[in-house]
């Protein structure tokens, strides 16, 4: 006779902390969780800090409307993904964290275990091996909420959205359109078990992000004048990067097409635009960066545009010259 799968209302806190803590025991170092703080060692460097939430329901289903049903390991993966960008996006490495898990306690252990998996393996296969799971919250919910806050350190100076310049080519590095395609495909009423492998690709692109970490500490070393990531939709973004930098961004349509064209298998299951996922479609969590004409930039850039100096009724954002809404993207409120 099957014995009842265990929950975490059964175990209590304790118990899922004694389950989840030798999970991440090899990403725990200096004082980890056990203590009522963490502790992290600093040696005279500028720390960084982001926080990010994931909430059942706004930022993930877990059966989604194609039936596609949501990993905890990969909202565990995303919970890391979506927070060493914004590391990344500042020129710096991630080096510490904290997570705070509400859960309804009729959640099963096996869904905490494969969540704690997940964050470890984000940390190894995403290249934030200097990052330490510093200790966290869990609490009780009627739904499940993750939110994760990372520190991080930088060895050439953070790099801020506010430093492009006319004349910067403005480039990017990671993924273009793939997450906004992939959520499009998950709330699609087509059933998953139909897709294709190419569809499955694009849509993990949405429930496992792939930052290019690593990026932004290179872009610092080559001379980069601003970064951000991308989490809201490019053009969303980058009207962000040029209000601050006091710029104008033109890109060109013919290198955006490149990106367009990966999502064809997508397009043709939603009858979407595919350009619509690349200029607004958020969390992919590409990096964005603006070099001075001059500069050597990292080869796993690509050069999408350039930055022009703002004046008069200028947009912040164009497409060949041609205005482009930059309301348009993410909005948890809208």
């Amino acid at each position: 006779m099957n014995q009842p799968e265990a929950t975490v209302g059964d175990l209590g806190e304790q118990g899922i902390l004694d389950t989840i803590l030798p999970l991440l025991d090899s990403r725990t170092a200096n004082l980890g969780p056990g203590d009522d703080a963490g502790a992290l060692n600093v040696q005279g460097t500028e720390i960084l800090v982001s926080v990010d939430t994931l909430v059942e329901n706004q930022d993930f289903k877990l059966i989604w409307p194609s039936g596609l049903e949501h990993r905890a390991y990969d909202i565990g993966w995303k919970s890391i993904a979506q927070n060493v960008s914004d590391i990344n996006a500042m020129g710096g490495r991630s080096t510490g964290a904290v997570i705070s898990l509400s859960l309804p306690p009729t959640t099963s252990l096996e869904w905490v275990k494969d969540f704690a998996q997940g964050i470890a393996d984000a940390i190894n296969a995403l290249g934030a091996k200097e990052l330490t799971i510093l200790g966290g919250d869990l609490g009780k919910s009627t739904e499940i909420s993750v939110t994760t806050t990372v520190l991080g350190e930088t060895a050439h100076g953070k790099i801020l959205r506010s430093g492009a310049k006319p004349g910067d080519v403005i480039a990017v590095a990671g993924r273009l359109g793939d997450a906004g395609a992939g959520l499009s495909v998950l709330e699609h009423g087509s059933s998953a078990t139909t897709w294709s492998r190419a569809v499955r690709r694009i849509a993990e692109a949405q429930c496992k992000p792939v930052p290019p970490l690593g990026s932004g500490p290179r872009a610092a070393e080559a001379g980069a004048n601003a970064m951000m990531d991308i989490s809201d939709g490019l053009v969303r973004d980058t009207a962000r990067l040029a209000k601050s930098s006091g710029v104008s961004i033109d890109f060109e349509r013919q290198v955006l097409q490149k990106f367009a064209a990966r999502l064809a298998p997508a397009a043709q299951l939603t009858k979407a635009d595919p350009m619509d996922w690349v200029l607004h479609g958020g969390e992919d969590f590409g990096l964005l960066a603006a070099f001075p004409a001059d500069a050597e930039v990292p080869e796993e850039f690509t050069v999408l545009g350039v930055a022009k100096a703002r004046s008069g009724r200028r947009s912040l954002v164009t497409v060949d010259g041609k205005t482009v809404t930059a309301n348009a993207g993410f909005d948890h409120f809208n």
